[in-house]
């Protein structure tokens, strides 16, 4: 039988995989303006008074996917200048593989260490730079397993983190553990079921793009800037 749940989860994940544009004009000026797949301001860069630090879900390109973190990116640039923000997305050793969403954290140790690692380049590289992050789908719980277990000194440095299709939503009572419910804001699309504590994929799952210009408002307003 847990074969069987994996397969059709993966099925259906596969199915669902081609991005749905909530408003096809609107998604698709969106989509020609936004950053590419891949951004690693914070590792080749020089320091910025703001870095977003963002974990891609399953089987997206590059290290910041597609579906939601180039757009997020994309919009805390237009928001604050390009000047003032970097854009990180969590590469190599996390694959994004279908495979790890069905262990017990929703991802492998493994994916949880690629975060942190950005996390403490960030506090060791750019001590004076505020750090904002995000997580989409199985990147959810790659952000969820590696914040909460930040020492507090570096924890306290990220101001506000948005997760979009949050694997542990129901596992984890709608916010991270160990991290301030009121700087954590949880998109969950109606009908996405991962959401529930399931790993079914439906449509919903791929519409957070969406949700962009409200999660960027979000982590703005805590940066007073």
């Amino acid at each position: 039988m847990k074969f069987q749940s994996t397969a059709i989860a993966v099925l259906l994940y596969s199915i669902a995989a081609t991005p749905v544009l909530s408003n096809p004009i609107q998604d698709v000026s969106r989509l020609e303006a936004r950053q590419s797949a891949t951004s690693d301001e914070l590792k080749n860069g020089a320091c910025k008074e703001v870095f977003f630090i963002f974990a891609r879900g399953s089987t997206e390109t590059g290290n910041m996917g597609t579906v939601v973190g180039p757009q997020v990116c994309s919009d805390l640039k237009s928001a604050l200048g390009d000047s003032v923000v970097g854009c990180q997305g969590v590469g190599s050793p996390y694959e994004a593989t279908l495979a790890d969403n069905f262990l017990p954290q929703n991802t492998s140790p493994t994916d949880i260490g690629a975060a942190t690692t950005l996390f403490d380049l960030a506090d060791s590289k750019c001590p004076n730079s505020k750090i904002v992050a995000g997580g989409y789908s199985q990147g959810s719980a790659v952000m969820d397993g590696s914040i909460q277990a930040l020492p507090a000194s570096i924890q306290n440095k990220i101001s506000r983190v948005v997760l979009f299709g949050f694997t542990r939503n129901q596992q984890d009572g709608g916010e991270i553990p160990n991290y301030p419910a009121s700087k954590t804001k949880v998109f969950c699309a109606v009908g996405d079921l991962v959401c529930d504590g399931t790993l079914i994929i439906t449509a919903a799952h791929l519409t957070y793009g969406a949700n962009a210009p409200a999660a960027a408002s979000f982590l703005v307003q805590q940066l007073g800037l």
